[in-house]
């Protein structure tokens, strides 16, 4: 049967779902406030509205009569999805209640402490809170907007002195009267993907969050690898663990993506979204577990039986998969190569720029200034990393002078 998807965003992470959709005969709206993001290429028809604008957002749901409206690889659209199909009556996996409690990181926190769910000493904090009178135990720390995504105002905070110079700049990035600080813990970062069906959560990832620091700006992901280093000794307690934050929030179904912190007092929960990751996973986890993340998602939007059948734990220990998420230096683009070629020798499963020919890469702060990404598949650790380095020599961002632009991961560390 042929349905009617209102997808916000249409971005790099929303294209698989926008393909998807296509491919299956589906007509997709896409709306988004970037009049050049990819997805309006493919989508049936696009809109300029932001996938914040919730009144916008049900004014397009009317105008192309739609089905349901959906989202993937982003956390707040999530909860706008949710509100508008409410308002027209449509089904959704999620409900808004839910979703707001997953993408509003106050009440998410005080969740986790009512429940005994591990995390980070934390506190929230005014834009004229007395920092003088804060516990020194929070510092060093770190400081981030309760709403918002991509690492966007997310910095470390040395001592109460940096707190008093850099307060004010989450406060660009969100409207509410209060930031979050935690307090810094020295980290390997993991995420756990999975789907709910009635309840029970199926394990399908848990990945290395591999980041790196542009002081103050820290946490900038620049690779997922799959499954994690950490799988064999703690992927019992990561499992439990999400076991647990799937019936304190009372998750029925739909996806989850869970980031964690594995450091020296063990595990702590960073932040969960009940969504599909933002590292391609409905790519790789195809892959990896043979299971259709895409098709999952329109099944439990639309209210529609599950054909797919999932393992509590799908994951291969016999695939090496690495999501390269890349950056480049400052400078205007004068050249890109192709992935054309690479995909042909099966040197990437796939892989695109997110910046054109003519097009200014501003510094590394956050995740928007992220250029490009690809997926590489081998048997072996060894092998995995051979390919991505093969890679990184052959993509090129050249500017004017001919230099290449790329930041190979090593070069982050």
């Amino acid at each position: 049967m042929i349905m009617r998807f209102l997808v916000l965003g249409a971005g790099s992470c929303q294209l698989n779902l926008i393909k998807y959709l296509i491919k299956n005969n589906h007509v997709v709206i896409v709306t988004d406030y970037n009049k050049d993001s990819i997805g309006k290429k493919y989508a049936d028809y696009s809109e300029m509205i932001s996938t914040f604008d919730l009144e916008g957002i049900v004014s397009i749901a009317k105008k192309h009569k739609v089905d349901t409206i959906i989202t993937a690889g982003t956390d707040q659209p999530v909860y706008y999805a949710s509100k508008a199909c409410e308002i027209l009556g449509l089904t959704n996996y999620i409900y808004s209640d839910l979703a707001l409690l997953v993408t509003d990181k106050r009440k998410m926190k005080d969740i986790f402490k009512l429940n005994n769910i591990p995390t980070v000493k934390y506190k929230f904090i005014r834009l004229d809170e007395n920092i003088n009178n804060l516990d020194d135990d929070f510092f060093p720390g770190v400081i981030k907007p309760l709403d918002s995504q991509g690492q966007r105002g997310v910095l470390y905070i040395e001592d109460k002195r940096d707190l008093i110079n850099k307060i004010q700049i989450p406060f660009q990035f969100t409207e509410q009267s209060e930031i979050l600080l935690e307090k810094y813990y020295d980290n390997d970062e993991i995420t756990l993907s999975g789907w709910v069906v009635d309840g029970e959560t199926k394990t399908l990832s848990i990945s290395d969050r591999v980041t790196y620091n542009n002081f103050p700006h820290i946490g900038i992901c620049i690779s997922h690898n799959y499954p994690s280093k950490h799988y064999e000794k703690h992927h019992e307690e990561i499992i439990a663990i999400s076991e647990k934050i799937v019936k304190v929030f009372n998750i029925k179904k739909g996806p989850i993506y869970f980031q964690m912190l594995i450091g020296k007092d063990g595990i702590m929960v960073n932040e969960i979204a009940c969504r599909i990751g933002g590292a391609f996973e409905d790519v790789y986890i195809a892959h990896a577990s043979k299971v259709d993340m895409c098709d999952l998602l329109i099944r439990d939007s639309l209210g529609l039986e599950q054909k797919q059948k999932i393992n509590s734990n799908s994951i291969s220990k016999n695939k090496k998969i690495s999501v390269q998420l890349f950056f480049a230096n400052q400078g205007k683009i004068s050249f890109l190569s192709s992935f054309s070629e690479l995909v042909e020798n099966n040197l990437v499963l796939e892989g695109r720029f997110n910046f054109n020919v003519g097009d200014t890469i501003k510094k590394t702060e956050n995740a928007t200034q992220r250029v490009g990404h690809f997926i590489v598949e081998a048997d072996t650790n060894e092998l995995l990393y051979e390919k991505v380095d093969e890679v990184f020599k052959r993509i090129k961002i050249l500017d004017k002078k001919g230099n290449n632009l790329v930041i190979p991961y090593k070069d982050h560390f």
